[in-house]
């Protein structure tokens, strides 16, 4: 295998996932050091999208093996499709490693965001497709309610629509309650491994939205380290309070997002297009996962915009606030939008 950066990258503690279930690109990853994959309906309809001579076929069949579906019925068959092919090009890591990695992420339906019990009930479906999968919930106050059931059940979980300390902080101490639960009830430690996401570059997008609403008068690439400082500053407090989920670094918009989270104790879920990028670069990667941020960047953020205060600070938002907080409100009508296209596209079949 040819040295890589993301192969040093891996070398220096960091595990490395595909932020995609595309299995072309999913293989490609695995042989530069991923053993992981995450998705969405996003990523689910860019991966169809992408390679309609490979999904076409396959939809085609399930609409002829169930002619009673509805559209939603016949996407999500699509959806638990792409994740079983995935899935398995995962399964040897997962094996190999005695189920501590080789893990693909699924999401649960974003029209569910309110509901925890349907979100649990979906969760448990989609664990079902495969040994190797993680159930995706939305960190909101009902999504993290499910996220607790879940572990408990000795399902392994990612949160995600995750931007905050407040969040992750939150949802890490459920896991804690769900984890004990699941212990006592005999399920295997060793089979247990929660994730919680933070989306880093997503908190950067906030920021330069809200920047640019409320005429902040800032340095532009200050903003480039507000994600990546609520990274740190969870990742600090993870190590200290001894959670056992795993913090995971999510939505790269550039390769501050990489080089600057490089460490034991972080995954890194990155787009097919960025790792590319970043394996051509002529950066050496070292371990900055623990390397503040410049003080003069973090005073700057936290004194000219109140969001990253609200991002930052442990008690920044309460559980109720969650799901209004502007990017958490920004990314669930985005996997919203993206779900209804997935839909659509569908549609578009049955109705050819």
């Amino acid at each position: 295998m040819n040295a890589s950066r993301m192969l040093e990258t891996v070398a220096l503690g960091t595990e490395f996932w595909n932020d995609s279930c595309a299995p072309q690109e999913l293989a490609e990853a695995i042989e530069n050091g991923a053993v992981g994959a995450t998705s969405n309906p996003v990523i689910v309809g860019a991966a169809v999208s992408g390679d309609k001579a490979r999904w076409l076929p396959v939809l085609d069949r399930l609409l002829r093996e169930h002619p009673g579906d509805t559209e939603d019925d016949a996407a999500w068959r699509l959806i638990e499709a792409v994740a079983k092919e995935a899935a398995a090009l995962l399964a040897p890591i997962h094996e190999a490693t005695k189920g501590r990695q080789g893990y693909l992420c699924v999401q649960v339906s974003p029209k569910l965001y309110r509901s925890t019990e349907r979100m649990i009930e979906h969760g448990l479906a989609l664990a079902a497709l495969a040994p190797n999968i993680a159930i995706k919930c939305p960190s909101t106050k009902e999504g993290i309610a499910a996220m607790e059931e879940l572990t408990a059940r000795g399902i392994n979980i990612n949160a995600t629509v995750s931007f905050t300390v407040s969040q992750v902080l939150a949802t890490a101490e459920a896991v804690e309650r769900g984890l004990e639960r699941a212990l006592r009830a005999g399920a295997p430690r060793e089979r247990l491994h929660p994730y919680v996401t933070i989306m880093v570059g997503r908190v950067d997008d906030h920021m330069k939205r809200v920047a640019e609403r409320d005429s902040v008068l800032i340095d532009p690439g200050y903003l480039n380290w507000a994600g990546i400082a609520v990274f740190k500053k969870a990742h600090q407090l993870f190590v200290q309070r001894k959670f056992r989920s795993t913090l995971l670094a999510a939505a790269y918009r550039h390769h501050l997002h990489w080089s600057e989270l490089i460490g034991p104790g972080a995954i890194q879920s990155i787009p097919y297009g960025w790792w590319k990028q970043f394996n051509g670069s002529d950066l050496t990667p070292s371990r900055t996962l623990t390397e503040p941020v410049a003080s003069v960047i973090v005073d700057a953020l936290h004194r000219k915009l109140p969001d990253f205060r609200r991002a930052y600070d442990e008690e920044g938002l309460r559980p109720e606030e969650f799901t209004g907080y502007g990017a958490s409100v920004h990314t669930l009508r985005q996997f919203l939008g993206g779900y209804q296209q997935l839909a659509e596209w569908v549609r578009d079949r049955m109705l050819a």
